[in-house]
């Protein structure tokens, strides 16, 4: 039983850093067991390593559902962002371990690569996995394996790293100038260059494209506060990050994600889509 929580606990790490979505996750490791309880006993006794073969299943299918997913993705209503994920209380089994591979600018870098590219990285740079075991899943040689891991970790050498103490200090002053509607305090905590991605989906209202510049973004910011009324932000921890939670009359309708550079915020992304809320 430990083993299998253990396994269970690893794939799901394993999938939603690879797929981007919890539910997502949670369905590749469902399969995955699946695949496993329909082995005969023999051939499941003849798996040296069955924690090994569940990591390789399970980053088979996540392998195919990324193929499929950029075609799933042009039909989307607007931008899609990750599926934001909070600190969870609930099965040790089902948590995500938060850490800066799951931070929502790390995720959204990933979103960039190819299914190949993010598979090598992840299994290679996050779980440390030799690529050799990369090659016998992704289905290229080792020496292939390794160039899209160093292409990928090109891409990841962008994302900014602040600590997370200040991270919290910019997002706690951000909502205070939110709530206080200080303009000029929200200017000056926002890049020249900010942009604001949101994400509903199709199923609630969302820009459908990114919003760029501050003057853009105070605009926005300050006409999304009135036509909230009763809005209330909550300071939370968002892909073990910093981040905010808006709640209408006791609803979760929007979860906060930021990147910080320096003193300023860089980027906000906001999930509307209530299909992604749903662990909120």
């Amino acid at each position: 039983m430990t083993v299998e929580l253990n396994e269970r606990r690893h794939l799901i790490n394993l999938s939603y850093r690879l797929l981007g979505s919890l539910a997502d996750a949670e369905d590749v490791v469902q399969e995955t067991y699946a695949r496993w309880y329909a082995l005969p006993p023999d051939r499941q006794r003849a798996i040296a390593s069955p924690g090994a073969w569940l990591t390789t299943v399970a980053s088979r299918v996540c392998l195919d559902l990324l193929g499929s997913a950029r075609v799933r993705r042009e039909r989307y209503v607007g931008e899609w962002i990750p599926e934001p994920v909070p600190d969870q209380p609930g099965d040790p089994a089902d948590r995500v371990t938060l850490d800066e591979s799951v931070s929502m600018a790390f995720l959204v870098v990933l979103e960039s690569m190819t299914p190949a590219e993010r598979v090598a990285f992840i299994l290679h740079d996050v779980f440390c996995h030799s690529f050799a075991e990369v090659a016998e899943i992704v289905g290229r040689s080792p020496a292939a394996c390794r160039q899209l891991a160093s292409s990928a970790r090109r891409r990841v050498a962008a994302v900014p790293s602040v600590p997370a103490t200040d991270r919290a200090d910019v997002v706690r002053a951000f909502k205070r100038a939110w709530e206080a509607h200080d303009i000029g305090a929200l200017v000056a905590l926002l890049d020249p260059a900010v942009t604001v991605t949101a994400d509903g989906g199709g199923l609630v209202e969302a820009v459908l494209r990114p919003i760029e510049g501050v003057d853009q973004v105070v605009r926005y910011a300050a006409e999304l506060a009135g036509r909230l009324p009763g809005l209330t932000l909550l300071e939370r921890t968002v892909n073990g990050q910093p981040g905010l939670v808006m709640r209408q009359d006791g609803v979760t309708v929007t979860v906060l994600a930021f990147d910080v550079a320096g003193d300023r915020i860089t980027r906000i992304w906001a999930v509307r889509n209530p299909e992604k809320l749903r662990p909120w």
